[in-house]
């Protein structure tokens, strides 16, 4: 069982839900032109909706995340939600104050529909009959849960990596339903390098003897090639620095080398570990797609080669947050983002956070990151209060 104190600084106890939607005939358009239904979305919310619903801000996960953001599901639980330092009482989400939801990506494997769901049509999962999806068509599905809980406008739409990409394009497509966007570590569109990240993580999964072209559900799984795709990701999501901070170049057991393919430096095992972990949580399929979906999502491409275009009609405020030592979603490339809406002129607030722990500074404690967030919501909220 948690502590009393870990319990008290926590929303909880919580409970995924789930929203049913886009039932044939009435099947969601997705950006390829094909079509999707019905759709589920797994779901969880943290705070209460105030009277007039001006309170509520939606969570938007990156690429490995689900909809458990915060809390327990039980009191056994080892961990909390993915985003439990940020959001609860008092902290920079702080539930004691806004009404919190948190969305499971359609193409996930967190209860939301996508490649390991069962197709309606045939009675087995979609596996590669899944359609192609993007950011778009993720943003898309939000909004129908987001009308399902009567909710006209959000407070606030907030993510880093593609949870911030999500947030640009929630304030894009649905502009005057978004009050303010927090977009964290992200950018307009992925890099060459991040894609060729994404495609070697592909190519592992995929030649994995026993991906068997997606269907491997009633089989053994891919997991030495999900395994390898996420230990190659997770390169990316570090700094150098901190790689050294971390391991340097320690041996795990011994002082002097074995001369054998053992795993032997501490990194090595680390590695090794992350990757066990994620298939023991993660569909191969579902890495596919979504990484996918990362590579399409380009919002200057869209609006004809200028960036600044793609924010001509945008109402929202904007926070735009970096990390000096993220190299896969560098700072140049948030800056890129404010400057494009600065041409239009946007009310936008950036900020550098000086850190040594890379792109997944956004999931850790960081101070600066909670007061950043803290103080913009807080002006939103009283914005939306003095009209």
């Amino acid at each position: 069982m948690k502590s009393e104190i870990t319990l008290d600084k926590s929303v909880g106890i919580v409970q995924t839900q789930y929203y049913t939607f886009a039932v044939p005939p009435d099947e969601m358009l997705l950006v390829s032109g094909e079509k999707l239904g019905p759709i589920t979305l797994a779901y969880e919310t943290y705070g209460t909706l105030n009277q007039n619903k001006s309170n509520a801000i939606l969570i938007l996960h990156a690429l490995s995340g689900s909809a458990h953001a915060a809390g327990y599901h039980t009191e056994a639980d080892a961990y909390p939600g993915w985003w439990d330092h940020y959001i609860g009482p008092g902290k920079a989400f702080d539930t004691s104050k806004y009404f919190v939801i948190c969305s499971n990506i359609i193409g996930g494997c967190s209860g939301s529909t996508g490649p390991s769901s069962v197709n309606p049509h045939t009675g087995e999962e979609y596996a590669l009959d899944f359609p192609i999806v993007t950011i778009q068509d993720m943003v898309n599905a939000q909004r129908h849960l987001i009308d399902y809980l009567g909710i006209e406008k959000l407070l606030a739409v907030a993510g880093g990596s593609m949870g911030g990409m999500q947030a640009l394009q929630w304030s894009i497509s649905y502009p005057d339903r978004v009050q303010s966007v927090i977009a964290i570590a992200t950018a307009a569109s992925l890099s060459a390098q991040g894609i060729a990240f994404h495609e070697v993580g592909r190519q592992a999964i995929m030649r994995d003897p026993n991906w068997n072209n997606g269907n491997y559900y009633h089989a053994t799984s891919p997991s030495n090639g999900l395994s390898l795709a996420r230990m190659i990701g997770h390169i990316t999501y570090l700094s150098e620095k901190l790689m050294h901070e971390k391991f340097g170049r320690r041996l795990q057991q011994a002082d002097i080398f074995k001369f054998r393919f053992d795993l032997e430096f501490e990194v090595e095992s680390y590695l090794h570990h992350k990757g066990n972990d994620f298939v023991q949580r993660f569909d191969a399929n579902s890495y596919l797609y979504i990484t996918r979906a990362i590579d399409y999502f380009d919002l200057k491409n869209d609006s004809g080669g200028d960036l600044a275009n793609a924010f001509v009609h945008v109402n929202s405020d904007y926070l735009i947050i970096s990390f000096s030592s993220d190299w896969l979603y560098p700072t140049p490339q948030s800056r890129e983002i404010v400057r494009a809406l600065r041409m239009n002129s946007k009310n936008v607030v950036f900020t550098e956070i000086q850190s040594d722990r890379g792109h997944d500074t956004f999931l850790l404690p960081n101070e600066q990151l909670e007061h950043n967030i803290a103080n913009f919501l807080k002006r939103e909220f009283e914005k939306v209060h003095k009209k």
